[in-house]
């Protein structure tokens, strides 16, 4: 089965007629699919208040999606790209799980698989820093994500994986993660990406598989630490629970991200006072594959670990 059978329907069907075409975006060579392979993946999620996490979506159109009462979901992903149609990069992922409406969602019904469509269910990424340059310019100039440059890891220690985010020489984010007992469980599934850019919300749509070991929920399995920088003190009034409702482990992922993207106007009640960052700051951007110096994390250090490198 190719990586294409993850999608559904019209987008997978276009994909797999498009496999081994080139294209070339913003002076970006593709071979079609964007596509990775063997990367390994930590995943984690924790409650949030959901009225905190409304004052942080645009517009008026993306609602946290409430798992219970106003408590909604923050959620912590981070990827290790090993193989890529731009080279090798870390990707660390700070969103909080949405749907897209009219109106906010009912708790928990949009997580239900056959409501997603009808909810619009996925995530709104609120800060995605990258390794490399030119994941920058193609994640944030073609599919209007929030990527920037950061001083990122990613650890595999034989009892646990993490990875941590540094930027400007200090700690922004690290999470880690209790690697479970049972890593091989089959896992197949997609998820929609909404951001904000150039005064837009974009919608991208990703599906991927592998294998996968999940911790039991509610328990002290995952360790979610905000730093001081500025760029993350938002997340501080989010009222992050300590213990995490999932978090799991993902060995070796094969991902895909679907060539169309959704975009529509953000509208307000009110005339913006701020312009929003446009494509300003990605035309003057690179194909670097360079990662910058990993952050100050003391698991680099540790025994047995194994360590992303570019």
């Amino acid at each position: 089965m190719s990586i294409a059978d993850c999608l559904r329907g019209e987008s997978a069907g276009r994909l797999r007629r498009e496999s081994g075409r080139h294209a070339l975006v913003d002076g970006i060579p593709f071979r079609l699919p964007v596509a990775s392979h063997e990367s390994p993946a930590l995943m984690a999620a924790f409650s949030i208040d959901g009225r905190a996490a409304a004052e942080l979506l645009p517009g008026g159109e993306v609602h946290p999606l409430r798992v219970w009462g106003e408590r909604a979901l923050l959620v912590i992903s981070v990827v290790d790209y090993r193989s890529t149609n731009i080279g090798r990069y870390i990707e660390f992922s700070v969103a909080i799980a949405c749907t897209h409406g009219e109106r906010p969602a009912p708790a928990l019904t949009p997580a239900l698989p056959l409501a997603q469509r009808l909810y619009g269910t996925g995530q709104y990424v609120i800060d995605l820093p990258v390794s490399s340059e030119v994941s920058v310019k193609g994640g944030k100039g073609i599919w209007g994500m929030p990527k920037h440059r950061a001083n990122l890891d990613f650890v595999i220690a034989p009892r646990t994986v993490s990875s941590q985010y540094d930027l400007d020489g200090e700690l922004c984010v690290r999470i880690e993660v209790d690697r479970p007992r049972f890593e091989a469980l089959p896992l197949s599934m997609a998820t929609s990406n909404y951001c904000a850019f150039r005064g837009m919300l974009m919608k991208s749509n990703i599906s991927f598989r592998g294998r996968a070991g999940f911790n039991l929920p509610l328990t002290r399995s995952a360790r979610l630490q905000i730093g001081e920088h500025p760029r993350v003190q938002m997340l501080k009034r989010l009222g992050i629970s300590s213990r995490p409702l999932f978090c799991g482990y993902f060995p070796s992922t094969e991902g895909i991200l679907d060539d169309h993207i959704d975009s529509w106007f953000l509208s307000f009640a009110t005339p913006p006072s701020v312009v929003p960052e446009g494509m300003e700051s990605v035309v003057g951007l690179g194909q670097s594959q360079e990662w910058l110096a990993p952050p100050q994390d003391p698991a680099l250090d540790e025994p047995g670990a194994q360590v992303a490198e570019p």
